[in-house]
């Protein structure tokens, strides 16, 4: 098997001990020999016939940045308090499963949004061995456990796809719909009454020097008894027989000289005796 299940793309979201005698946890590969190629099991002696293999975990997506990852390891005494915000590596499985009765592994988990460096890759060798590239973390179980750490990738959002009115504000031209097929779809959005009307070609031709018309932007349309090919007021044939009056007809016709009010001012009040 690989001795070295992990990735160096992406960082490692977890560690996990399992029993050699079953699979490992859904989501973890098992790191079943060392970089020598002798087999990696933790904890197998007299009295325990079938040890522990260390499984790894990689990162699935960068795309959450609250999703967790392995941003350090330590070796520590089993009987010594953890180090502050690292938790033991343990076996999902049986938690107080022990792998070694002197020292634990332990994790120091961060989101990856918060991460500055994270661990990519764990190995195992003797203790003689160097493995170039990799950290020595400290020796555990006969072996030297090793780890790869980088720089933590950034976050990468997940695109949004676009709504169709949004897709509506793009330049694109590529994305953009014909001149035709806006004005085609303009009274389906007015509703089924604006689509009923007819549209007159006076006014939504498009033919001009600009290829716009004069409804372009327009958010309603004009009943067709409105609309007319000429653009003068008697164009309507609702207005057609209206009388157009001069401003001296409208003077003579409204002339009022507030005769009576005058009259009524100028008259003195009665004398008191």
């Amino acid at each position: 098997m690989d001795p070295v299940p992990g990735t160096d793309s992406t960082p490692l979201a977890g560690l996990a001990w399992s029993s050699a005698s079953a699979p490992p946890p859904r989501g973890f590969s098992a790191i079943s020999c060392t970089v020598e190629g002798a087999p990696a099991s933790f904890g197998k002696s007299f009295a325990q016939k079938s040890g522990y293999f260390l499984c790894l975990s990689s990162l699935g997506s960068l795309e959450n940045p609250q999703e967790n990852v392995v941003a350090d390891i330590q070796i520590v005494v089993d009987k010594s308090p953890l180090p502050l915000g690292f938790s033991p590596v343990c076996d999902p499985m049986d938690s107080k499963a022990s792998v070694s009765k002197k020292k634990r592994m332990c994790v120091k988990l961060l989101p990856l949004g918060a991460a500055d460096t994270a661990v990519f890759d764990v190995r195992l060798s003797g203790k003689t061995k160097t493995v170039p590239g990799y950290l020595r973390i400290g020796d555990m179980g006969g072996f030297a456990i090793w780890c790869k750490k980088a720089k933590a990738p950034r976050p990468v959002p997940k695109p949004r796809g676009l709504s169709r009115d949004m897709q509506g504000l793009s330049l694109d031209a590529a994305s953009q719909p014909s001149k035709g097929g806006l004005l085609e779809r303009t009274p389906s959005r007015l509703g089924s009454r604006a689509s009923t009307l007819r549209r007159n070609d006076s006014i939504y031709e498009a033919s001009s020097l600009y290829g716009i018309s004069a409804m372009d932007g327009v958010p309603f349309t004009l009943h067709p008894r409105f609309e007319g090919k000429s653009c003068s007021p008697l164009a309507f044939s609702a207005f057609g027989d209206l009388t157009i009056k001069s401003l001296a007809d409208i003077e003579e016709e409204y002339n009022y000289g507030f005769v009576v009010e005058k009259t009524a001012a100028a008259r003195l009040p009665p004398s008191v005796s």
